[in-house]
């Protein structure tokens, strides 16, 4: 994603889970936000937008649920993908997750390259979330900072993905019409 690190949550009122996650995270090149509670993670999101936040369930003041409720309420942050870290595996708790506006879950005690490819490819696949103002018109994008950018400037700043150029034949037709004229009538 460009020169920019993802910033990532996590979020946990564990002292050592959260060492650890930010250790592995930072060892991964992500940029790291630590919450020890859910309070405090709120807190951090409206200053800092992560890219991901990684939410424990099981927290004193407000548990993940309320947490992650509580920014799928709010527009501003409701494209942030959630994934939960869990004890809890049985099916009422995971699709309470789920139903909550999580993306995904992990069961601790974590799998530090099943966590990574899971933060990977759910950071990857955000910027297909959400809305996107587009021009009516010439079809740019709006990026969070008010700019209009042309759409493959934009996709390839937020994503992976690399665009080549060609010419569809509807845009052929009306760029050579007078051309393909002048050919069809000389015989060319």
């Amino acid at each position: 994603m460009g020169t920019q690190r993802d910033l990532v949550l996590a979020v946990d009122d564990n002292p050592q889970n959260l060492q650890f996650l930010g250790r592995l995270l930072s060892d991964n090149g992500y940029e790291v936000g630590l919450a020890q509670s859910g309070r405090r993670a709120l807190v951090f999101v409206e200053k800092n937008e992560p890219d991901l936040i990684l939410l424990d369930i099981m927290m004193p003041d407000m548990d993940g649920y309320e947490v992650c409720q509580t920014l799928k309420g709010n527009t501003a942050f409701r494209h942030i993908p959630v994934i939960f870290l869990t004890a809890k595996t049985d099916t009422q708790n995971l699709v309470r997750g789920f139903e909550a506006g999580g993306v995904d879950y992990v069961t601790k005690p974590f799998n530090s390259a099943e966590l990574l490819a899971r933060i990977k490819t759910h950071v990857e696949l955000k910027i297909l979330r959400g809305l996107l103002p587009i021009c009516s018109n010439c079809k740019k994008i709006r990026d969070d900072q008010g700019f209009w950018n042309q759409v493959d400037a934009y996709v390839e700043a937020h994503s992976q993905a690399v665009f080549t150029h060609g010419i569809c034949p509807d845009c052929t037709h009306e760029l050579y019409k007078e051309q393909s004229w002048y050919q069809k009538r000389h015989g060319k």
